[in-house]
């Protein structure tokens, strides 16, 4: 059995990760907060762009000569965007990530497809790169708090990679937020745009949706002038797009991590509470242990005494 000094001493390591656990969690919940509010100022313009870029996709007809709209017919090289984080201690976020990551390379090549990987945030590079995997962009330094220009910078280097012939399909995969409590993992199709929901089979109009009636028949039938033509602005549009889904997903990737900062943190500090109880319940028990030496002690003295 420890002595006194032992347990006393793990107590008061156990109370400082229990504080330091309460303070992560208190910063993650503020931090929240505000990427929540982000993440709510950002839907409005994303459906708009979604609704623009739909309408004038319906209006060109033919944009076979975009080169961003070149869909390949046999996608023989996948490339797929993780979105991880840069730092840990929040539970199996990152790990989620990284596991369907895999599992679409081993899925992929079974098809007979090439890998290559791209990767936000410091955990996924480290990763992939001890498992010696084909990583050909990284971003690190800002999945706490991103910003549109780090959307932009990916989004031209995955543009790129799909007009050069790089990658004949895109996959992003990230942790979609739904409340502190609940993340999950999504894998969306970012490029071809065809394949993706703004243009693709299955898109919805989500305000046309919202309408009903009279307004909804109207809304469908409007007519809608562009300058300069539709097969120019889409030119224009697509690239956007793509960015702004990036921005979206960047930002839906640093709430999910903070809600599960939040809800690791929480957890460790409650375990930290009952840490604490047991060694409490172990230090009494060393001390009645160390009593009842003592008098037995006491009494054995008296007795050789007398």
């Amino acid at each position: 059995m420890a002595n006194r000094k032992e347990v006393t001493n793990q107590i008061s390591s156990v109370k400082n990760i229990r504080q330091i656990t309460r303070a992560m969690e208190a910063v993650a919940a503020a931090r929240l907060r505000k990427a929540e509010n982000r993440i709510a100022q950002l839907r409005p313009y994303a459906q708009s762009m979604r609704q623009l870029t739909r309408r004038a996709a319906a209006q060109a007809g033919s944009f076979s000569h975009l080169p961003i709209l070149n869909e390949r017919e046999n996608v023989e090289t996948l490339g797929v965007l993780l979105v991880t984080g840069d730092r840990g201690l929040a539970g199996a976020f990152n790990a989620n990530i990284i596991k369907e990551g895999l599992n679409l390379r081993d899925q992929a090549l079974d098809e007979g497809k090439k890998v290559i990987f791209f990767v936000v945030g410091r955990r996924g590079d480290g990763a992939l790169t001890f498992r010696k995997q084909n990583v050909s962009g990284s971003w690190t330094g800002f999945t706490d708090r991103p910003a549109f220009t780090n959307a932009r910078d990916i989004g031209e280097d995955l543009v790129a990679a799909y007009i050069d012939g790089h990658v004949d399909r895109v996959e992003v995969v990230y942790n979609r937020y739904v409340s502190p409590l609940t993340q999950y993992v999504q894998n969306l199709t970012l490029l071809p745009v065809q394949q993706a929901e703004v243009v693709g089979e299955g898109a919805e109009d989500e305000a046309a949706a919202e309408l009903e009636g009279d307004l909804a028949k109207a809304h469908a039938r409007a007519s809608w002038e562009y300058e300069p033509d539709p097969e120019d602005l889409l030119a224009q549009l697509i690239p956007e797009y793509v960015n702004i889904s990036l921005y979206r997903n960047l930002l839906e990737s640093a709430a999910s991590e903070l809600g599960a900062r939040m809800t690791a943190m929480r957890s460790a500090a409650d375990n930290a509470e009952t840490m604490i109880d047991d060694l409490t319940l172990e230090m009494n028990r060393v001390r009645q242990a160390e009593i009842t030496q003592e008098i037995l002690e006491v009494v054995g003295g008296a007795e050789a005494l007398g």
